[in-house]
């Protein structure tokens, strides 16, 4: 029988841990060196891309040309839209 869904309060006696009994490890056999595998390096192009986010050189100066100038429409609205959004993306994947 199943009994009824109701709230309970949980006190320290009602944890209970069951014993656990360990196990001898198995001895590893020897390695011999002529057989132990080494890994293999990581791809030169992951290492490349690792170091430095990608970049549009060419836009990024257009971009600072075009503020140094004051040509560059910049809207408070969509630069706090775009903040208030990114914040509901950062919460959905939050693990919490």
């Amino acid at each position: 029988m199943v009994d009824a869904v109701r709230s309970t309060t949980v006190t320290s006696a009602d944890l209970r841990v069951g014993m656990v009994a360990r196990t001898p490890r198995a001895a590893a056999p020897a390695a011999d060196p002529a057989t132990t595998a080494t890994p293999a390096p990581a791809p030169t192009l992951a290492r490349q891309l690792a170091a430095s986010a990608p970049q549009d050189a060419d836009r990024i100066r257009l971009i600072k040309d075009a503020i140094a100038k004051g040509m560059f429409p910049l809207s408070p609205a969509t630069v706090a839209d775009r903040l208030i959004a990114a914040k509901y993306e950062w919460m959905s994947n939050d693990p919490s």
